[in-house]
């Protein structure tokens, strides 16, 4: 972990402060789990408050959606993609790919950087149970290595009360798609 990557004492507060806020009022997406320990395991792992915190600032919104083998799986739960993680390609092969107008950023570097993972298509398709998230705009999510290989790229979003999935080229970026991510506490 990078010194650049660590909260102040305050901003770790401020930011479970918000986390539990939004636990209590979204009890649906977490039935069974209990805030205490959630907290208690992000207060262990200052390096995942820090990526919970970035996934915030991007207008994430993560929350609690399950629980595997010990972690806690954060979503991020904001209505529509993430207002700071929109017009981006899709990984930095496409990023390169790209002679003119490229995007600020691909979505897989800036996963990367938050040390977060994109959902994939099931994992979409499983937040969707928890409310009608992307009724605007679009996400993008992992992409299988026999797809990509053809410079391709997938997406999701909620239309007509269900769940697409599509296809682009993985260098092709709108201001109404982004990314999802998942990050294990």
């Amino acid at each position: 972990m990078k010194s650049s990557n660590k909260l102040s004492p305050e901003q770790r507060e401020e930011l479970l402060k918000l986390l539990k806020a939004r636990f209590e009022k979204n009890m649906n997406r977490h039935k069974g789990l209990q805030w205490a320990k959630v907290q208690a395991r992000l207060e262990a792992n200052a390096e995942k408050l820090w990526s919970l915190s970035e996934m915030e600032r991007t207008g994430g919104e993560p929350d609690v959606v399950a629980q595997d083998k010990g972690e806690y799986i954060f979503y991020d739960c904001s209505a529509e993609s993430p207002k700071d993680r929109r017009s981006l390609c899709y990984d930095s092969e496409a990023l390169e790919s790209r002679k003119e107008f490229k995007p600020k950023d691909s979505a897989m570097n800036m996963a990367a950087a938050m040390s977060i993972e994109l959902l994939s298509e099931e994992q979409y398709r499983e937040l969707q149970k928890l409310g009608e998230f992307d009724t605007k705009t679009s996400s993008w999510v992992k992409t299988p290595t026999n797809i990509r290989k053809l410079s391709g790229a997938l997406f999701c979003d909620r239309r007509y009360d269900t769940v697409f999935l599509y296809h682009n080229g993985a260098e092709s970026y709108y201001a109404a798609r982004g990314f999802r991510g998942l990050l294990r506490a």
